[in-house]
């Protein structure tokens, strides 16, 4: 059975964990074809980034590991 894969850019806000680390947008679960192009984004320091492409904000929820 294949797994569904999430729409990329959905939503405008992910809560995201250490397991999603290192973050690119779009995120691993998401479709690519109809997105664009990946690219990787530092949460670790700050606990949130923005993707410069669709503007999606992620937000480390387990950032004080």
């Amino acid at each position: 059975m294949a797994t569904q894969e999430m729409t990329p850019n959905a939503q405008n806000r992910y809560d995201i964990t250490h397991d999603d680390v290192p973050l690119h947008c779009p995120m691993s679960d998401m479709s690519q074809w109809n997105s664009h192009p990946k690219v990787y984004l530092s949460v670790e320091e700050t606990g949130q980034a923005k993707c410069p492409y669709c503007g999606t904000e992620y937000f480390l929820l387990d950032k004080a590991k």
